[in-house]
């Protein structure tokens, strides 16, 4: 096999980083520009609230299956080869995105773009490649924050955009800035040699049953509130899910190389980390999803009747605490340990979701919640994180990590599809505004699941301060 020489260290020059920080900044804004822009595209394209749901989540469950694959072949192949490939599925999911004419199409297109989320650690393989230790930590650190930036820039101009010119080109100028930064990184940054050969090969049974788990999974959510009317249908599915289920946990039982390692979760580490990243992000998703559907309600009801443009600065607050809350998780993770880390924002998103069940009449009383509540998350989950990375052998941390990663995205992606099926239940026939109750009961419901989690962080170990 035919490889290409490694870049010394200190090879790139800023223009190589500042081409991955354009990259981030790309892709952060066309991940963001669903969820302040949801309500109008419901309204646009037909959907239901359990198909909005739906919409919002597809692009985050391609990203848990496609980064542990982005990963094994970074090693195999390079990480600017992967890289480039991946981010080219990403721009052509972001055309299909600003050309879709139905639902069906957009879905194809936020599936297709789900591949983003390992360019972000491919990028920082590559940094950690070409640049001395001391460079690279600053570096990561810059790509970081501008991929965050590009996130709050998605959030605050995709309502302007879709309402001043269409939502087609709300997906659109973030694919164009990816296109031009895909192809300045695949100028200015050197081809790095791939690092070593993993004979077991990617796990491709066991990504493929897991797809289906986790598609059938969503569908039988979606399909949930209407059960009365398609019960055999939603069996024939839920047997289905069980199938997928059954067939990926024997094959990651037995594979050489596992995509998720189920082998770890009998360590009570790793196990109650996972249970609490699921819960913590169930809970997390519901304001998520919900807050955007009641500021777009119509004033005349219950709500606010934001346009998208507004939605988008409602929601900037809370896009800026969740940058904040990083850092902040990792200075108490090492000061007080992660179990007080993980049991103070568990405590806060409760408190931000009975707020929000009991008082939601005012749009400060949603933005103070919705800032609580991506808090409290960005706290607990980067002290799991950090607590599953440290509590492994070093050769078992990207298994441990991956767990983690997995258990989110289902945390999060059940979350979503529940609260769609609660609105949609919730709504009346022959009306498109669900009941105010529907928004009670889900903040409730998210806040008594996420306060369960506090049963597992008191079989945590205080441990030592990280």
């Amino acid at each position: 096999m035919t490889t290409t020489t490694l870049a010394p260290p200190g090879r790139i020059g800023k223009a190589a980083v500042g081409a991955l920080g354009m990259l981030a900044v790309a892709t952060g804004a066309l991940e963001s520009v669903v969820t302040p822009t949801l309500p109008l595209l419901q309204r646009e394209l037909d959907m239901s609230p359990a198909e909005g749901a739906l919409l919002s989540i597809v692009l985050l469950i391609t990203g848990a299956l496609v980064t542990p694959v982005a990963g094994k072949f970074g090693d195999r192949h390079g990480g600017k080869r992967v890289l480039i490939r991946l981010m080219t599925v990403v721009c052509i999911g972001g055309l299909v995105s600003a050309l879709a004419p139905n639902l069906p199409v957009l879905l194809l297109g936020q599936i297709l773009q789900g591949a983003m989320v390992g360019a972000l650690p491919l990028s920082f393989i590559l940094v950690r490649e070409h640049l001395p230790p001391g460079e690279s930590k600053v570096a990561i650190g810059v790509v970081s924050g501008l991929f965050v930036a590009g996130g709050m820039a998605g959030t605050l101009s995709a309502g302007p955009v879709a309402e001043g010119l269409s939502r087609h080109w709300m997906f659109a100028l973030p694919t164009i800035a990816a296109i031009c930064a895909t192809v300045l990184v695949n100028r200015l940054m050197p081809q790095d040699q791939p690092r070593r050969s993993d004979e077991a090969g990617v796990d491709w049974p066991g990504l493929l049953l897991l797809s289906g788990t986790l598609v059938t999974l969503m569908l039988v959510l979606a399909l949930a509130p209407d059960i009365a009317s398609q019960p055999f249908v939603l069996g024939a599915l839920v047997v289905v899910l069980a199938a997928f289920a059954t067939g990926w946990t024997a094959v990651e039982r037995r594979a050489a190389s596992p995509m998720v390692d189920l082998r770890m979760l009998a360590r009570p580490a790793v196990w109650k980390s996972c249970v609490l990243t699921f819960v913590i992000c169930a809970g997390t998703s519901v304001p998520v999803y919900l807050l955007p559907q009641l500021f777009a309600v119509p004033s005349d009801e219950y709500g606010f009747g934001a346009s998208a443009t507004a939605i988008g600065f409602f929601l900037l607050p809370g896009t800026v605490a969740a940058s904040l809350a990083g850092p902040i998780s990792g200075i108490g993770a090492r000061r007080y340990g992660s179990r007080a880390v993980v049991t103070t924002g568990i405590v806060l998103m409760v408190t931000a979701l009975i707020g929000l069940a009991a008082a939601h009449s005012e749009i400060w009383h949603l933005v103070i919640g919705k800032v609580l509540v991506a808090l409290a998350n960005g706290l607990c989950v980067t002290a799991m994180v950090t607590r599953t990375a440290t509590s492994v052998d070093h050769g078992d941390t990207g298994i441990a990590t991956s767990l983690v990663l997995v258990t989110r995205v289902l945390g999060f992606a059940v979350g979503v599809q529940v609260s769609g099926a609660i609105l949609t239940a919730g709504t009346p026939s022959g009306s498109d505004v669900p009941a105010e109750s529907s928004f009670v009961i889900g903040f409730a419901i998210a806040a008594v699941v996420t306060a369960l989690a506090l049963l597992v962080t008191r079989t945590m170990s205080k441990g030592v301060k990280e």
